[in-house]
């Protein structure tokens, strides 16, 4: 069955809320990948004025407001068409300066899977190097924030429990009878006790009850509400 047409409805609310959701999604790409690429997100139900937010338009010289593209009018009507979705289409082309530009144009799907907008990224290809590599050289040791990478939600636990622990017995400002209620403090602001058994693994290691862990994260969550 063919699918039915951008423009030929409006959006419901739920799905106004899914396609603003990327607007966030659009600003952290872009502070990770700098400045040499464009984000542009399309409400499809607009032709006219389908740029609802961009980032970078300087490259193009587009702002919010601005028409579809008639190469992503081609596109949406080629997904739109399809008998099988496509979520994603990456082509490369030039732009209106005649400037090389790698793209990818990504659907964005509301309610019975209609189509209601695009998010487009756009690299310039004769971006300066020095655009690309920004913000991915090294930084100073220092600057280093610890993220574990790990395959399961109790080896999660166990390897922020191991450093907490390390941190703590390492940290002479800390009473030895005020160890393990750091411990527990640290890990409860990490955000560790919203994982399915955090409290069990945690009191075992550390040789106190599960209700001493409960007794600590409460007198926590009651500061928090004052």
């Amino acid at each position: 069955m063919k699918k039915q047409k951008a423009a030929s409805y409006t959006l419901t609310a739920a799905e106004r809320k899914i396609l603003d959701s990327h607007k966030t999604t659009m600003e952290g790409l872009a502070a990770y990948f700098g400045e040499a690429f464009e984000f542009v997100l399309h409400d499809v139900t607009d032709y006219d004025h389908s740029v609802i937010k961009i980032i970078n338009g300087s490259h193009s010289g587009r702002k919010e407001g601005a028409p579809m593209t008639d190469l992503a009018l081609s596109l949406l009507e080629q997904i739109q068409s399809d008998e099988v979705a496509r979520p994603s289409v990456c082509y490369t082309s030039k732009s209106k300066y005649g400037r090389p530009v790698r793209s990818t144009t990504i659907v964005i799907y509301g309610e019975k899977q209609r189509v209601i907008g695009l998010l487009c990224i756009n690299l310039y290809l004769d971006s300066p190097l020095s655009s690309l590599l920004q913000n991915f050289s090294l930084v100073p040791q220092s600057d280093y924030i610890t993220e574990n990478f790990s395959s399961d939600s109790v080896e999660l636990i166990a390897r922020a429990l191991e450093k907490v622990k390390n941190d703590v017995a390492s940290d002479d400002s800390v009473p030895g009878h005020l160890k393990n209620k750091e411990i527990v403090t640290i890990l409860y602001h990490q955000g560790i006790f919203r994982l399915k058994d955090a409290v069990l693994a945690i009191s075992a290691d550390l040789g106190i009850s599960k209700n001493t862990v409960y007794l600590h994260i409460r007198g926590l969550e009651e500061k928090g509400n004052l």
